[in-house]
């Protein structure tokens, strides 16, 4: 999709909704406006949830749509500036002076801290970039204090200083999407900074129609039956929920042991798609039979 096409699809919420689903995603009307309103006003998107409502998911499905490169800053704890931003490539440097050392190496001292000698990593990247570009900064709550802090500096400005070489910047600013499962909490100066948006796991309406259109292999009634457990399941306070992501593979594999709703003997035996705890695979299990819908228990 070209640039010109792209900003015409994305011109409204209505046509932000309806490139989303062109990409087999499906958005509620709340987190398309998020999105119309983060590209229309160039600001980075906030999205926090539970782990699988499809946040990382989402920023892929956006640089689809755009026609644009993603570039993914996976965070995690003890993640530095250097992981993320830039490097020198040490041991390409080091040949290098050993190449030249027998000439008049002060000369060319310089040389060692060129941009052939540079590693970008995904930040310095993302600015360097001339074409479009989807940042996708994910899990930031892994990542620690100092660290936020840091990233909240770059992306005010998008501009990087590299002291042997001088300022990078751009004038074709990226689109971030920065996710966080809320494993801490992110400081308000990088709230204020970003449009923020919270999803929800998916009703069983949208959650059968996501398994449809992720998985049109299935039969419709089993989609709507792993919609329906799934939903159940969320209610028992797991340690780790079942996403959208397990719930299409759990319908897969459903579909493939040649079920057509979540009998108890078929989702007992497939049961590690969709939950993937030990603990919380007893739990269900010991409850499943109530899972399944009413007209299935007695098959």
């Amino acid at each position: 999709m070209s640039d010109t096409v792209a900003k015409m699809c994305l011109s409204s919420v209505e046509g932000v909704e309806q490139a989303l689903r062109g990409q087999a995603y499906l958005p509620d009307r709340g987190l398309a406006t998020a999105v119309y309103l983060a590209l229309e006003r160039q600001r980075p998107l906030l999205l926090e949830g539970e782990a699988g409502v499809g946040k990382t998911e989402l920023a892929r499905t956006v640089a689809r749509v755009l026609g644009a490169s993603l570039i993914r800053l996976q965070c995690y704890e003890g993640i530095d500036s250097g992981q993320a931003l830039y490097d020198w490539d040490y041991p390409r440097q080091l040949l290098y002076a050993r190449a030249v050392q027998e000439g008049d190496f002060r000369h060319r001292l310089a040389e060692l801290y060129g941009p052939e000698f540079l590693l970008e990593r995904p930040l310095l990247k993302a600015i360097r970039e001339e074409c479009s570009v989807v940042l996708l900064i994910d899990e930031l709550d892994r990542a620690d204090d100092e660290f936020e802090a840091f990233l909240l500096e770059v992306l005010s400005d998008y501009t990087v200083t590299i002291p042997e070489i001088g300022t990078i910047s751009t004038a074709n600013p990226p689109t971030v999407i920065i996710t966080s499962n809320r494993t801490r909490e992110l400081h308000d100066a990088l709230r204020r900074r970003c449009l923020f948006h919270w999803i929800e796991f998916p009703s069983v309406d949208r959650e059968e129609e996501i398994i449809r259109l992720r998985a049109p292999e299935v039969p419709d009634k089993l989609a709507r039956s792993v919609a329906r457990a799934i939903a159940r399941m969320r209610e028992l306070d797991l340690i780790k929920m079942p996403g959208a992501a397990e719930a299409i593979d759990w319908a897969h594999a459903l579909a493939v042991l040649g079920a057509d709703a979540v009998t108890s003997e078929a989702a007992r035996v497939s049961l590690g798609w969709a939950v993937k705890n030990r603990d919380d695979l007893r739990r269900v299990e010991g409850v499943l039979h109530s899972l399944c819908d009413e007209e299935c228990r007695d098959e």
